[in-house]
């Protein structure tokens, strides 16, 4: 059975199960596509089809990008891996069993911070996905009055951190952080359609979610609960607020086409954004023994793979890869030159779990054929 079939039947199964409502799957091999196909549909209450230029909300898909900035910035002379982040936002000085621990923009970046993204409501912090109407300073003055989880670069933790980086990137740059992430990375690669604002509603996706009746609209305010108890609070509508801040973490939203042109990109090393020798070290392990998923650490914007058997995947040394988890995975196996994207409007069937895992070693079996 060829790529394309095998796919296809992917596809076509989760949109018959209700696995997904839509989305869109794109393969590439060298720059060379394997696959292409969008499917289901974008809207389902108004009848609209998923394409390309479907415009979805990213949530941590934003992650990559406002990494890649960060790191553009080093390579300008603004930033360094070594800055301590309270010498670009001075209110953010948390503290952690009496001390106050030197934050780094290298734990900011690789989830070694000693932040969470699980903060009581009375904190008031808000992560991100949830509307809100604050500024960075209002909203990570809050989050730097919360004891740390632990020493900066002893543990990982996933969190607000690359919210919080956001911010410095926009201190570090002069502007907005959209302007920043425009100028250093999305203008450069023509992602039109890719920023912290939509730029055409008609084009915007619904967002569903999986539930034991099937996939369900999400609303205005959405709290799903994870395996592991704890939940977590989806607001569509933040995307409508210019009031909400910029958020480095989950912010943006784009289209497939677009974000596929972001992550053939760093397949092929970020020529367009970073300095060689700074794409070289970003995409290399950084967090020691701290990471504990099985065969993976974590580069300066993705998970990597340093052990296939133990991650259990069929996936080659080094590849790179994450999620967003209103509905999306990519990965970029840079030793077989392949760039990998799904994305999708239902969560959270289309971040891991039984679709992603089929898509993956699709592709992988039809690299054998």
């Amino acid at each position: 059975m060829d790529l394309q079939t095998r796919l296809d039947e992917i596809t076509s199964t989760a949109i018959a199960k209700g696995t997904l409502v839509g989305g869109a799957v794109m393969v590439a091999q060298a720059g060379r596509s394997l696959y292409r196909h969008s499917f289901g549909l974008a809207d389902r209450e108004a009848g609209q089809k998923a394409d390309f230029d479907t415009i979805y909300r990213l949530a941590s898909l934003t992650k990559p990008m406002v990494s890649l900035t960060a790191l553009a910035l080093c390579d300008a002379g603004k930033l360094s891996l070594e800055d301590a982040v309270a010498d670009h936002l001075p209110y953010f000085t948390p503290r952690y069993q009496g001390t106050t621990p030197t934050i780094r923009i290298r734990h900011l970046l690789t989830h070694t911070a000693g932040l969470s993204y699980n903060y009581a409501p009375e904190s008031g912090v808000a992560t991100g996905l949830a509307d809100d109407s604050l500024d960075y300073e209002t909203n990570f003055a809050r989050l730097a009055a919360q004891e740390l989880r632990y020493e900066p670069g002893t543990r990982w933790e996933y969190s607000v951190a690359i919210d919080v980086l956001g911010a410095v990137v926009a201190k570090a740059f002069g502007g907005t952080l959209e302007e920043a992430v425009a100028h250093l990375v999305t203008r450069k690669l023509g992602m039109a359609d890719t920023a912290f604002h939509i730029t055409d509603r008609t084009r915007l996706a619904a967002n569903y979610a999986n539930t034991a009746a099937g996939p369900l609209p999400m609303g205005d305010h959405y709290r799903h609960r994870n395996a592991d108890g704890t939940t977590v609070l989806f607001s569509p509508c933040r995307a409508f607020n210019p009031a909400a801040f910029q958020a480095g973490g989950a912010g943006m939203v784009g289209t497939p086409d677009d974000l596929f042109n972001f992550f053939d990109q760093i397949r092929a090393g970020a020529p367009a954004i970073l300095r060689p020798e700074t794409f070289a070290l970003a995409a290399r392990p950084q967090t020691g023994d701290v990471f504990r998923t099985p065969g993976c650490k974590f580069s300066y914007f993705s998970d990597i793979i340093v052990d296939p058997v133990a991650a259990g995947t069929p996936e080659s040394v080094g590849t790179l890869g994450w999620g967003g988890i209103y509905g999306h995975s990519w990965f970029v196996d840079r030793e077989r030159e392949l760039t990998v994207l799904m994305m999708s409007n239902t969560a959270p069937a289309g971040v891991d779990g039984a679709y992603v895992d089929a898509v993956r070693d699709a592709v992988y079996a039809g690299l054998k054929d």
